[in-house]
């Protein structure tokens, strides 16, 4: 199937000649009294990395089920590779991967028949349904294991299955929900160069959640989504630029006289954080040797670091994201099992 490429009207993307991937417009989205969704606009260029954050409750798996058919907005207009959403729901589940934070796998099969009941779900011809398995398997690296039971598999492995089997019927779009929770940081890193080498081969848009960070980096573009609103866009780089200046930790046996004297003598409100007091100065090089020779004695450890991405999202949502709750995991296990009903009701 054949997407239609649209161009974005003026301001509706990154830049002259942008291609739009996903296009999302006034999104609302209520559930009796509660609005989980406010009106959000943004778009996704085709063949990005777009990274969609926010801490639990915020949206975020709301607006994923909308992009993915699984739910009807209230109001508002979403097209994903310049299909209707709502008019035109196949043919966005057909042009579409997903892969979602829980496991969906059946342990008790192989690598090979777990890709091969996907493909009769999309009712793939058999010649092209071998070709197609193969291709994957050894894109994933995992040719040489496809014959062993799933259940065997490491959880990286798994994850990356997963990836492979949704991207089985050459979908545009792949949405990774969370695609590195609960793996070690080696596995994590594996799964991200796995992922930016996918883009670059299968010439992917990748619409993605996580809550690390450091993961984020990674994005091309990013969202940031809290109480059911967009409060930034940009790439990691531009966010960053929002918080000015250095951030200074400080650690003392006594934060709280710390903090009355940094007010004090310099002005500045210090902050509880990491065990100690950051504050977030226009040059730390600069402000450290002041601090020293004023506060030195009262001060056991002092460090000065650029921006990150975590200081930002404190910045506009005034918390971190966490690994998800318990209900929440709830929610996205009913989200996958929709998901398969979906799939079920094409054969």
């Amino acid at each position: 199937m054949k997407t239609r490429k649209k161009a974005l009207p003026n301001g509706g993307g990154q830049g002259q000649g942008f291609m739009a991937a996903i296009e999302v417009s006034g999104l609302i989205k209520d559930f009796g009294s509660l609005r989980a969704v406010d009106g959000i606009s943004f778009a996704v260029e085709e063949g990005e990395i777009f990274g969609f954050l926010g801490p639990n409750g915020a949206g975020k798996s709301t607006t994923i089920n909308i992009l993915c058919t699984l739910m009807r907005p209230t109001s508002g207009r979403v097209r994903v590779n310049g299909y209707d959403c709502l008019r035109e729901p196949e043919a966005v589940r057909s042009s579409i991967g997903l892969v979602f934070q829980d496991p969906t796998l059946d342990n008790e099969l192989t690598a090979w028949e777990n890709l091969k009941f996907h493909c009769y779900l999309y009712h793939m011809e058999r010649k092209l349904m071998r070709e197609r398995i193969a291709q994957m398997l050894e894109l994933v690296g995992l040719s040489d294991r496809s014959r062993e039971l799933v259940k065997w598999y490491s959880g990286g492995m798994k994850r990356r299955l997963e990836i492979a089997r949704g991207l089985l019927h050459h979908p545009r779009v792949l949405f990774l929900d969370e695609p590195t929770l609960g793996l070690d940081p080696q596995t994590r890193d594996t799964i991200w160069n796995f992922v930016r080498q996918l883009r670059a081969q299968e010439g992917l848009t990748i619409f993605m959640t996580t809550h690390y960070m450091e993961e984020a980096e990674y994005c091309d573009h990013l969202a940031i989504i809290d109480r059911g609103r967009l409060v930034a866009r940009g790439s990691p780089e531009t966010l960053k630029q929002m918080v000015k200046g250095d951030r200074v930790l400080l650690r003392g046996a006594d934060p709280e006289g710390l903090r009355r004297r940094i007010q004090a003598h310099f002005g500045l409100e210090a902050k509880g954080g990491d065990g100690g007091l950051y504050l977030e100065v226009d040059c730390g090089e600069e402000f450290i040797p002041r601090l020293w020779e004023r506060l030195g004695a009262e001060i056991s450890f002092v460090s000065v670091s650029k921006p990150s991405l975590n200081d930002v999202f404190l910045r506009l949502v005034g918390r971190e994201i966490r690994e998800e709750a318990p209900d929440s995991h709830e929610s996205r296990r009913q989200m996958a099992r929709a998901y398969q009903r979906v799939r079920w009701r094409r054969t």
